[in-house]
């Protein structure tokens, strides 16, 4: 996801392509749920917060929408109460991002199960199905907070 990596690439052109199909489609919320990975390959604080900022801030400055409402969740807590030591940078970061580029949020998943959780099948890094559908009314309250109708 950094602004030389195949998916930031094709995460790039994907919304140029979505802005060109119709005059009235239009950029409106980042949505941002990843960090595990670096988690696991031991990011620090200040990388993954120069990094995920970097990210935010092209998007934002390329399709010149400069108060784009950011929303970032945080990780499955059955995973991240076991791995701590390597997820406390990462969830930081994203955090402090959150409270300085403006227009953004962080969503907390405390209570959410995993799939492991729910049904016992060894997958503790992932939200169950219920879970993702909580996560997803948390991301829209988020939304509805950045964006009030006036």
């Amino acid at each position: 996801w950094k602004s030389n990596d195949d998916l930031y690439l094709r995460m790039m052109e994907m919304i140029k392509t979505a802005l060109s199909m119709n005059t009235k489609n239009k950029l409106v919320v980042f949505l941002w749920h990843q960090g595990e990975k670096d988690a696991t390959l031991n990011a620090d604080f200040q990388t993954h917060y120069y990094n995920l900022s970097t990210l935010i801030n092209n998007v934002r400055t390329t399709f010149d929408c400069e108060n784009l409402p950011f929303i970032a969740g945080d990780f499955v807590h059955h995973w991240k109460s076991v791995n701590m030591e390597i997820c406390s940078p990462v969830v930081n970061a994203i955090k402090e991002v959150c409270s300085t580029i403006g227009n953004s949020m962080f969503v907390e998943t405390t209570g959410l199960q995993s799939n492991d959780q729910k049904i016992g099948n060894q997958d503790t890094i992932h939200f169950c199905r219920e879970s993702l559908f909580q996560l997803g009314m948390k991301y829209f309250s988020a939304f509805e907070h950045l964006t009030p109708v006036n």
